[in-house]
């Protein structure tokens, strides 16, 4: 696998590395050891999926507090996806940035999304699929999250149109 560090400190796009053949290929999607060797917190307690019926359907910004706070491997499994995280650790040095990766069936991308970062995304086609690797269990009392059109981050979303749920549309705005 090949790891790129994005412009959030520790978060990475994580590409594949395929052995092709008359077949078609094989590749390692996920390797504990090399996951160890860059430092990176992902032992995985569960793996959850969500499936999107609607282009331009947005999920987030989503994050679970201290102490449940989780690492994420996500990857879209089918159709297309722009995936936003938000760095949300006051003593990172890339604190309140955010960026972006189109997650693809095609392109078989993975982004690594450290703990105490928010995390969402635009679906860009219809029947989206997302597999996500989650680092600890769901708590719903630990579960939060931040308006996903907050100024305080100026996300660029690529589609206008949005399908979003009551619940991701009325998170409160980001206080420091």
């Amino acid at each position: 696998m090949k790891f790129i560090e994005t412009v959030v400190k520790g978060a990475f796009i994580v590409e594949i590395k395929m052995l092709e053949d008359e077949r078609g290929f094989f590749a390692r999607s996920f390797c504990q050891n090399e996951f160890n060797e860059l430092g990176l917190d992902m032992c995985t307690a569960q793996c959850n999926i969500s499936f999107n019926n609607r282009k331009g359907t947005l999920r987030g910004m989503h994050y679970q507090d201290v102490p449940h706070q989780e690492a994420k491997l996500v990857r879209c499994t089918k159709g297309a996806i722009y995936d936003v995280i938000i760095d949300l650790r006051p003593d990172s040095s890339t604190y309140k940035q955010w960026c972006a990766i189109e997650l693809t069936e095609n392109n078989y991308r993975q982004i690594y999304i450290p703990k105490g970062c928010a995390h969402g995304f635009q679906t860009l086609t219809n029947n989206a699929e997302v597999f996500y690797q989650m680092s600890d269990f769901y708590y719903p009392e630990f579960s939060k999250g931040i308006r996903w059109n907050d100024p305080a981050f100026k996300i660029e979303w690529p589609l206008l149109a949005v399908t979003i749920s009551e619940r991701d549309k009325n998170y409160v705005l980001w206080k420091d």
